[in-house]
């Protein structure tokens, strides 16, 4: 199957993409299609961007009214582009600012008209280190136009880049905060956060605000780039006097040089994405059925179809018959006399309850229900769902299955073999009988004087029959009980494999195949994930990877901070 992505972009983010365009197309008839707008979204914008021009990097300047946007982005081009005064709001559209030729889809893609397009000077291609830039005005984010707020969201989820402007009296707003900064913290590393105005400021207080906006931003979970570490870079200027605007060109200049902002802004995105379906793919601990859930359940079914009574019946019918053909013959007559007896009576016998019919319905469903439970336990809820589907649609038929099940087998109580010996131990029952009948002949010869008198030898005779043939069926009832239990054991054995068979085919495997599919989709997200995930994706809590940390000393807000908050 070729790969959805290439192009420009690297082999882990193309392995990320392609893993995600995987994980729609599995989950699509398992999770909700609102969960996968997100991941889709992701996925037709890395595809429009892939299309597009990779030497230029499109970075928007977005911030609130009166922040001095408009007067930064002059300041940066060198040249008054946007419009800039007392106004408000001053940007009704977003205006770009291009510094090499090239960017003509991009910025067909962010909807800007050509009478909205701009050069840093006329007829010039602007500073060579800025080559590739694409710089765009938004319209104030707090804007009371509707139309201007809904732009700069649109926009937002375009651009490779942002550089928010905030000033001292906004920047802890809380739409700021909570709208963007928060839900955009993933996208530290492709973010420039700058205090502008500190002209309006004295020095110390400057510091004081530019620390108090960090430590906002540690709140929001955004991480600081500081010390060469990847996150968010702030700093402070003033775009009316030019103070600190080299600093924000060379460091632009840098981020437009390396290349790397759009595929550092798609990794953001996934990440997020990933984040928004964590609950559809991560089991809270193992997921699966183990060999003991599995035993339990053909235990279950066993227990249903009755391979136990089966058993312990077949072995009792092997017994009886054994005993009953190597008994003795007046003890077997005095027997067939009580089965006749027995037959003859009048009285009725009574039904056998509804619970020893061949399968009991209700354990079977109690079976399917509990090992749907263990095989969906932990999992994440469309996956759970579709484990406890597939053993219900198994279940249907399944009582059914098992009766026919068993009537193909037949009643193994009902012909059980005969071993070889029995015609032995029936002949030795004969000789006892004979035996018995000699001697009372011959004790009846004499005393009617027919034969000599003697009564010893004949009583000797009888005796040894009638001892012998209870001998004879003690030592067999001895001998039956190994091969009766075995006989029992096997039929019992033959029952529970097949119903084992049954419920395997009907249950077991369409939820181990739901099972699979389940691992197929999480290996497929642990690599959309990636190597380095964000903190919301792996449920943990934001975490600062840079700037301020445990130890480290934080500043209070200012009074213009705490009048903003």
């Amino acid at each position: 199957m070729p790969t959805p992505f290439g192009g420009h972009y690297g082999r882990p983010l193309r392995n990320r993409l392609d893993a995600l365009h995987e994980l729609v197309g599995l989950s699509r008839a398992r999770v909700e299609s609102d969960a996968l707008a997100e991941a889709g979204r992701v996925l037709d914008e890395a595809a429009a961007r892939q299309r597009l021009s990779s030497r230029h990097t499109v970075i928007a300047v977005a911030g609130p009214t009166g922040s001095g946007k408009s007067t930064l982005f002059n300041a940066l081009a060198g040249v008054s582009v946007s419009e800039t005064g007392l106004r408000r709001p001053t940007t009704a559209a977003p205006i770009a600012l291009s510094w090499s030729e090239g960017a003509a889809g991009l910025l067909d893609r962010l909807a800007i008209p050509n009478r909205l397009r701009r050069r840093p000077l006329a007829g010039g291609t602007g500073d060579t280190e800025l080559q590739g830039l694409v710089l765009v005005d938004l319209p104030d984010h707090d804007s009371a136009v509707t139309a201007h707020r809904d732009q700069v969201d649109r926009v937002l989820g375009l651009v490779d880049g942002v550089i928010w402007v905030v000033d001292p009296e906004k920047y802890a707003d809380a739409a700021l905060h909570e709208r963007y900064l928060r839900p955009l913290a993933g996208h530290a590393e492709v973010t420039f956060v700058v205090l502008n105005q500190i002209d309006r400021l004295g020095t110390d207080a400057a510091d004081l605000v530019l620390d108090d906006l960090r430590r906002l931003l540690d709140e929001d979970g955004v991480a600081l780039g500081e010390h060469g570490e990847p996150g968010a870079t702030v700093l402070a200027l003033s775009a009316l006097t030019g103070e600190g605007v080299p600093e924000l060109r060379e460091l632009v200049a840098r981020f437009v040089q390396e290349r790397t902002a759009p595929e550092r802004r798609l990794s953001a995105d996934i990440d997020a994405a990933a984040a928004k379906l964590r609950h559809a793919y991560v089991a809270e601990g193992r997921a699966g059925l183990d060999e003991r859930s599995r035993d339990a359940f053909t235990d279950r079914l066993a227990a249903a179809v009755g391979a136990q009574a089966a058993g312990e019946a077949a072995e009792r019918v092997w017994r009886r018959g054994a005993i009953r053909a190597c008994g003795t013959p007046w003890l077997r007559l005095y027997r067939w006399y009580e089965r006749k007896r027995a037959h003859g009576s009048a009285e009725p016998h009574p039904a056998p309850p509804a619970e020893e019919e061949l399968t009991a319905r209700q354990r079977v469903e109690q079976a399917v229900r509990i090992v749907a439970d263990d095989a969906s336990r932990g999992l994440p809820a469309p996956w759970a769902q579709a484990v406890r589907e597939a053993a219900t649609r198994g279940a249907d038929g399944l009582s059914e299955a098992l009766d026919e099940l068993a009537l193909s087998l037949g009643d193994p109580a009902a012909r059980p073999p005969r071993p070889a010996w029995w015609p032995a131990a029936v002949l030795a029952q004969v000789v006892m009988t004979l035996l018995q009948i000699f001697g009372a002949l011959w004790l009846v010869g004499q005393i009617i004087g027919v034969l000599e008198p003697g009564l010893l030898p004949p009583v000797l005779v009888m005796l040894a029959g009638i001892v012998g043939g209870p001998l004879v069926e003690w030592a067999c009832e001895g001998a039956v009980k190994g091969p009766a239990r075995r006989y029992g054991q096997e039929a019992e054995r033959r029952l529970r494999e097949a119903a084992a068979a049954c419920g395997r085919a009907r249950v077991l495997d369409p939820v181990a195949a739901e099972l699979v599919r389940y691992r197929e989709v999480r290996e497929q997200y642990a690599t959309v994930v990636g190597s380095r995930p964000s903190a919301r994706v792996l449920g943990a809590s934001a975490r600062v990877v840079g700037g301020y940390r445990s130890g480290t000393r934080r500043l209070g807000a200012t009074r213009a901070g705490a009048r903003a908050r």
